[in-house]
Order: structure tokens, then sequence, then C-alpha cells
């Protein structure tokens, strides 16, 4: 087996599952992580099973906060305008490089 198609057996993709509001669950893969003196945070991309509906989907990150609490780790929803936008930014700088990212 080659290298390259060694690699890309091993592909494991780092995924989280959320939960809104109503129980209902979503699976993310994270896509990238960024600490900053305001916290850390991280890029996801959502994933599904079906793949049209991985088709339909609007292809947009996803950014969470990560916060810790009795030492469990939870993600939260940035609330901040200022704070997102930095972040966002953030990420579509340090992502462009590696994805396709249309940030009209």
């Amino acid at each position: 087996m080659s290298e390259q198609n060694k690699n890309e057996l091993e592909y494991n993709p780092d995924l989280v599952t959320l939960s809104d509001d109503e129980g209902k669950e979503y699976t993310f893969e994270v896509l990238d992580a960024i600490e900053t003196d305001m916290g850390r945070y991280l890029a996801l991309l959502p994933t599904y099973d079906d793949p049209q509906k991985m088709l339909d989907d609007s292809g947009e990150l996803v950014i969470v906060k990560v916060g810790e609490e009795n030492g469990e780790e939870y993600f939260y929803e940035i609330e901040d305008d200022d704070e997102y936008e930095t972040i966002a930014d953030a990420f579509v700088d340090r992502l462009e490089d590696f994805f396709e990212i249309d940030n009209k």
C-alpha cells in the first residue's frame, strides 16, 4: 500500500455532538481551534449521514467558545458580536489556505 493510500485510510475526523435547547443532537467535525486572550474557540462543520443533506448544507462554519466547569469541557455560542467577528475573521484567515472559502 502506498504511503498516500495508508494516510487516507487513517483519517479520523475529530467529531463533537452538540444538543440544542430541545434536546436534538447534531454532529460536527472540528476543523480548527484557536486560543486567544479572550478564550479557546472551535470552528465546526456539520456532518451528515445522508450525502444529499451534506450537499444541501450551506457549508457555513459554526464557531463556539469552549468553557470548562468542574473539569468538563462545554461549548457555547459567542454572544458578543465584536468577539464573534474577531474570532470568525481569525478562523477564515487560517482556513482559507486549506479550504475554498467564499467570505463575501
